[in-house]
């Protein structure tokens, strides 16, 4: 019950303060990235976490240099199985997305706190490297001695959240470069409602004196 309380408060306050950067990053790249991590109870002494992450650039230009690194699983715990924490890419086109994914095999029985993936990327007009982060994940309890849950590899108020907060991004941008064209075409089509319309009720009232 925590979980399903914690989430969308969580998913609240990245909203708002996606919606604060945009004001500071319409004219660029706009890095954002979502983590997920599931796990898959293999034998009674070991469990598999499986961990992808989506890169998206909602901004309206092109990011360089991207990478990605995600080391905050302990070796203590963790032994990478397949795939790589890190990656990294030439550039990350404006509306484009890009995915990695990997593997992981624990076999200590603790309760894990994930840590942001960090994104950096370069962008032309500064010469210091961006840095972004990603959702961070729930806390993963390795070797529980419950039935592990299915857990699902993206819970459906994350996937509403992620997508509203994006299309207030998208929203806010259009409104800026669009807004007062928008206005004037309303006013067009409301003058010409409110003309049309008493025309309308008028010739209701003609038709029926008639018959």
């Amino acid at each position: 019950m925590a979980k399903w309380i914690i989430g969308p408060a969580i998913c609240i306050l990245a909203a708002m303060l996606l919606v604060q950067s945009t004001n500071s990053s319409s004219e660029g790249p706009f890095i954002v990235a979502h983590k997920k991590a599931s796990l898959t109870r293999l034998k009674s002494s070991s469990e598999r976490v499986s961990v992808s992450i989506d890169v998206y650039n909602h901004g309206s230009a092109t990011a360089y240099d991207v990478t990605l690194n995600d080391d905050s699983w302990s070796k203590d715990i963790f032994e990478v199985i397949s795939g790589n924490t890190s990656v990294s890419w030439e550039r990350l086109d404006a509306g484009a997305l890009l995915s990695h994914s990997f593997e992981l095999e624990a076999k200590t029985k603790t309760v894990f706190y994930g840590a942001p993936a960090v994104i950096t990327f370069r962008i032309p007009t500064k010469s210091a490297l961006q840095e972004a982060y990603s959702t961070p994940i729930f806390p993963l309890d390795i070797l529980a001695d419950r039935p592990p849950e299915k857990n699902l590899p993206f819970l459906p108020w994350e996937w509403n959240c992620f997508m509203a907060a994006s299309n207030v991004v998208q929203a806010k941008r259009l409104l800026a470069k669009y807004g007062s064209l928008v206005s004037v075409i309303s006013m067009v089509v409301l003058f010409v409602y409110l003309v049309a319309t008493p025309s309308k009720s008028s010739g209701a009232k003609g038709s029926k004196k008639k018959r």
